[in-house]
């Protein structure tokens, strides 16, 4: 028989411990904790909404029908676009202010052209063209040029608000036989009693396939991956030889090519009408429902689905006040900022519990 040819073939190995298996029982259930902390606002949000909706059946009743229902789903279907791509902006660090205002110039645009005889779905086209410009413009001024974000989307705020305005201060009105009427055509999904039908539009399917486009891109894409680096570190994803440029450029494209597309699930919701006033406080609601909805501020983290939360946290909000009638609409602006300080405040206890 061979000896060992070292003391330490020699040693028989030492069994784990009772407190090693303790220590690292506890790290794993660390690490576990640090995955999944980010989660707890957008938790939160669900408890809220649930709360608030159940609150506004039992004070008003008719809440929980089939029509109340699908009505909220449609109305906010525009919001929900634009909470989309204000997610990945907002996960990559950055903001967007323009949503609103790209939102009013194409609308504005698209019907003009749609009035000077431009096919319609080439109009509707162009409409997300022209928002996916702006995006193209705000992201090389970020990446290129080292413009805030804020300053960037700032300065496309205006130049679409005013290019709106110029374009036209009183409404338009689509043609009577444009396609864009046909993404307002209610499809009835459920036949309630008397009118408590459950109906759904193309414009709100347009809205669930972009929320599904949108977590397909964040959470299954080389790109989206890349989102959640550059929000995560700023000079990390470089290093690691990360499309960092192309990809902070693209971010303000889809924002963008997303607001063109509100607005045309907009303008159809609304019969064909375009206005330069439409869409003012847009990026605002759709900032609150992803912060909301657990999107951190500071970028890195943030979930797509959770932003949509976050529209159905404000949806609520808006439909107690209506219901109620006593309440003063300027209210909801005070609450919504009172909510939306809440959930910053939960995030800031939460990185910091994340770093220490």
């Amino acid at each position: 028989m061979s000896s060992p040819s070292t003391l330490a073939d020699a040693v028989p190995p030492v069994p784990d411990l009772p407190e090693s298996r303790n220590t690292a029982s506890a790290a794993r259930l660390s690490r576990l904790w640090e995955r999944n902390q980010t989660l707890i606002p957008t938790l939160a949000a669900l408890v809220l909404l649930f709360g608030m909706l159940i609150y506004a059946e039992v004070a008003y009743g008719r809440v929980f029908h089939a029509g109340t229902m699908s009505s909220l789903l449609i109305s906010f279907a525009p919001t929900i676009i634009l909470a989309v791509g204000m997610t990945i902006v907002i996960v990559s660090g950055g903001i967007d202010l323009s949503v609103g205002a790209v939102v009013a110039f194409s609308s504005v645009a698209g019907v003009m052209l749609m009035n000077i005889g431009i096919n319609g779905w080439v109009s509707m086209l162009l409409m997300i063209l022209f928002g996916a410009l702006f995006g193209v413009i705000a992201g090389v001024m970020v990446q290129y040029f080292s413009v805030q974000p804020f300053i960037a989307t700032l300065a496309m705020m205006f130049l679409a608000r005013g290019l709106a305005s110029i374009l036209s201060t009183t409404p338009v009105q689509a043609p009577e036989d444009s396609p864009i009427h046909l993404l307002a055509t209610d499809w009835k999904i459920f036949d309630g009693p008397k009118v408590n039908d459950f109906t759904i539009t193309p414009g709100l399917l347009i809205a669930v396939l972009v929320v599904l486009g949108g977590m397909f891109f964040m959470h299954r894409s080389r790109s989206g991956r890349t989102v959640y680096a550059i929000g995560g570190s700023e000079t990390s994803p470089g290093l690691m030889g990360l499309p960092v440029a192309r990809t902070r450029v693209g971010i303000y494209i889809i924002s963008g090519a997303l607001s063109g597309l509100a607005a045309i699930v907009y303008t159809a919701e609304v019969g064909g009408k375009a206005q330069n006033v439409t869409g003012i406080g847009w990026e605002l609601d759709a900032i609150a429902a992803v912060v909301i909805g657990g999107t951190l501020l500071t970028g890195g983290y943030g979930y797509v689905l959770g932003s949509v939360v976050g529209v159905f946290v404000i949806a609520a909000l808006r439909l107690i006040i209506t219901k109620d009638g006593t309440i003063n609409p300027e209210y909801l602006t005070i609450i919504t900022g009172a909510v939306l300080l809440v959930f910053v405040l939960l995030q800031r206890v939460l990185t910091r519990r994340g770093t220490t």
